[in-house]
């Protein structure tokens, strides 16, 4: 009998639930995520909301880093079912108010709720997968967690271009939640049946560190789109002292100098997602904005390189019996840099938008080959019954380097929106930003560890 059927396979009768209501909750998370990076420019255009366009997506990421942390805590001394529930509610209501947003605004606060929501599912993802199965078992569930992004990447992002073509974006919001309704049911029971951790956890993330995190990052990037030069070194000041300590305090020890093993490993994580998001942000932008082709043809975009990032990441599955995972992520780094520079020459009149198509599918393919290895890095190191609490540095490092790196480009677009440059400028330095925040991880990269990613590792797509 297959391992996928048998009695200790993931879709045993015993974990069948658990499996099909994280694989939906990935689901509509990975719908949400596609879709409103399709449709922002039209959003932003109707709400005549430009100079928040980084912010739609900034705000997001900073309420799910306050939402890992309350997730990870709460799953760490209750058990997953309850953090997961709050987190649907949230999410949800988050959906509505987005969907029935009269400003730009209005909008941001939405996603603010979003957010909260979306940061407790990977949490308590992890902290499943961490408590309910073994090793081998992990890396499969990562596997089947993965093909969760392919149908929503195939069918999302030319779905939600259609939907605001034919209804109104509104819809693309609104349309997300009876997928929610059908995913919590569902994964409930099972969350409950894990109940709480034999041991309380010795060591947690503190809520109020992960809120003072939150605002030092909305600080600096609130500094970066300061019209006025003392006023925004006032507030980059005050962002250093909000947000520094409390930072250091939720990351492994020397993470942010980059020390050799998990500290490199989380900072990896987040350089990687600054590179990689920090520039997708503004892929639709630039094909629908700058360069006036349809919504839908940048859904198309979206489409491929979400794709290319399911490829990269079932390569790294086969690539890493042969390559380090230290390999794995400089060779997508690389990729990604590629892609990143093909964006930036489709910012050029006359150039064809197939090289978008090309060059965003390269970035995607080095995405897929260097996410995963540093995931099931983390599962590896994280201490029984302490999985929330390792899950929430890596997922702190994943959106805090989203954030960040989609706020610069936001901030570098607003700028530019202000005065009478064309937009492309700002989305130039979008570009320049992450192209930078590769390089770095690239220098990072030779101090991960070298022995814990010499084993088979399998895919984990966007």
């Amino acid at each position: 009998m297959s391992q996928g059927v048998s009695g200790d396979g993931l879709w045993a009768p015993h974990r069948r639930a658990l499996t099909l209501g994280l694989v939906l909750t990935v689901t509509f998370i990975a719908s949400e995520a596609l879709a409103v990076v399709t449709v922002m420019p039209l959003v932003a255009r109707d709400l005549k909301g430009l100079e928040l366009y980084g912010w739609v997506f900034a705000s997001f990421q900073l309420a799910s880093l306050i939402g890992i942390v309350v997730a990870g805590r709460d799953a760490d001394r209750h058990g997953p079912a309850r953090p997961y529930i709050a987190g649907l509610v949230l999410f949800s209501a988050g959906l509505l108010v987005a969907g029935l947003a009269p400003s730009m605004w209005v909008l941001v606060g939405g996603r603010c709720l979003q957010g909260l929501g979306a940061g407790a599912i990977p949490a308590v993802a992890y902290v499943a997968i961490g408590r309910s199965l073994r090793e081998m078992q992990r890396a499969r569930m990562m596997a089947v967690l993965s093909t969760a992004w392919v149908v929503p990447g195939i069918v999302g992002p030319g779905v939600a271009a259609a939907v605001a073509h034919l209804a109104g974006w509104r819809w693309v919001f609104l349309g997300l939640i009876p997928l929610v309704a059908v995913a919590g049911p569902i994964a409930v029971p099972a969350l409950l049946r894990l109940g709480r951790p034999d041991a309380a956890p010795a060591v947690e993330h503190r809520v109020a560190d992960a809120v003072r995190t939150a605002v030092g990052a909305a600080l600096i990037l609130a500094a970066l789109g300061s019209r006025d030069l003392l006023v925004g070194l006032a507030l980059a000041a005050l962002a250093a002292l909000v947000g520094v300590a409390p930072l250091r305090r939720l990351l492994p020890p020397g993470t942010l100098r980059g020390a050799r093993g998990l500290p490199a490993t989380i900072l990896s994580r987040g350089l990687l997602t600054f590179a990689f998001f920090g520039a997708d942000a503004y892929v639709t932008l630039t094909i629908t904005t700058v360069r006036h082709h349809s919504t839908l043809m940048a859904g198309a975009v979206v489409t491929a390189s979400t794709l290319a990032w399911t490829a990269g990441s079932w390569l790294q599955a086969r690539l890493n019996l042969q390559w380090e995972g230290s390999r794995l992520v400089r060779t997508g780094l690389l990729l990604i840099l590629a892609g990143t520079a093909g964006m930036a020459w489709q910012l050029r009149p006359g150039v064809p938008v197939w090289e978008a198509f090309v060059a965003w599918s390269v970035a995607g393919f080095g995405m897929g080959l260097s996410y995963a290895p540093l995931s099931l890095m983390m599962l590896r190191a994280a201490p029984p019954g302490r999985e929330g609490w390792a899950s929430a540095s890596l997922n702190l490092a994943d959106v805090l380097g989203i954030a960040l790196g989609v706020g610069v480009g936001g901030a570098a677009v607003a700028a530019v929106s202000r005065g009478t440059r064309p937009i492309a400028g700002g989305v130039v330095i979008a570009f320049a930003a992450a192209a930078l925040a590769a390089v770095l991880a690239l220098v990072i990269a030779r101090r991960l560890p070298g022995s814990l990613e010499h084993t088979r590792a399998q895919p984990v797509t966007r």
